[in-house]
């Protein structure tokens, strides 16, 4: 039976959606978007493929700099921020998340993809030494409608010298939970999650669930249930887990 729709609001800021089930079944004229081919684009064009990429000085890798290396990262050289930019201040790198032009993040080795959370938490480690900078983020577009312009397999990392209100409002939130009920929220948000009907997963380490208050379609969070706050504390059990 499909529920009726319902206001919720978010578990820490003031912000409410509208949850409503009914509207996946409204009928839909407009055909769906075309997805990008896997192999649409060629290896020998791609700028991501070894033989265009082994030149360029990278800023982490794993495996040999040039030939049978795994992963590595460089500058982006169209990037939104930079260093010398005063107006727009940061670091935006990308990270080359396999030399394999065919294959995608979901069909990469478990040790691979772990090997990958360790780059980033190394990236972010290093990125945050700037004490200039205030914010760090680890993204991945899939496909051209989320915004990727290469197909080849990569994330990117994006720093800037200030944090984005809605998250200076979050974590000033989460901190006033903390202090009226000495808990941390994000725990507290855990545990009361995996007792809902919006768990999806969960194992000693990890939790994944779609949150109370979900902005977007197909919304899900995966939490470490251990306490920490930051990715470059993440240890090897944990990044296997995710």
């Amino acid at each position: 039976m499909i529920r009726r729709s319902e206001i919720r609001k978010d578990f820490i800021v003031d912000r409410y959606v509208v949850i409503s089930p009914r509207r996946g079944l409204r009928p839909k004229q407009l055909p769906r978007p075309i997805i990008e081919g896997q192999h649409s684009t060629t290896k020998q064009a791609c700028v991501f493929c070894p033989h265009n990429i082994d030149g360029v000085k990278p800023l982490a890798h794993v495996g040999p700099i040039q030939k049978h290396w795994k992963i590595k990262v460089i500058k982006n050289i169209f990037p939104a921020v930079s260093l010398d930019n005063p107006r727009a201040y940061g670091v935006q790198e990308v990270v080359i998340e396999t030399p394999d032009h065919a294959k995608q993040l979901d069909a990469l080795p478990t040790g691979h993809v772990a090997r990958l959370f360790e780059v980033y938490a190394e990236r972010t480690w290093a990125i945050s030494k700037n004490r200039k900078i205030e914010y760090i983020l680890i993204f991945k577009n899939s496909g051209g409608n989320a915004g990727a312009s290469i197909e080849h397999s990569h994330s990117q990392l994006f720093a800037t010298n200030f944090i984005p209100p809605q998250l200076l409002h979050r974590s000033e939130r989460a901190r006033e939970h903390t202090l009226r009920t000495r808990h941390c929220a994000y725990c507290d948000m855990i545990a009361w999650e995996e007792k809902s009907p919006r768990l999806v997963y969960r194992d000693r380490v990890v939790s994944i669930f779609c949150p109370y208050a979900s902005e977007n379609n197909y919304e899900i969070w995966m939490l470490p249930r251990r306490h920490i706050d930051n990715i470059t504390v993440m240890n090897r059990q944990e990044r296997y887990a995710f």
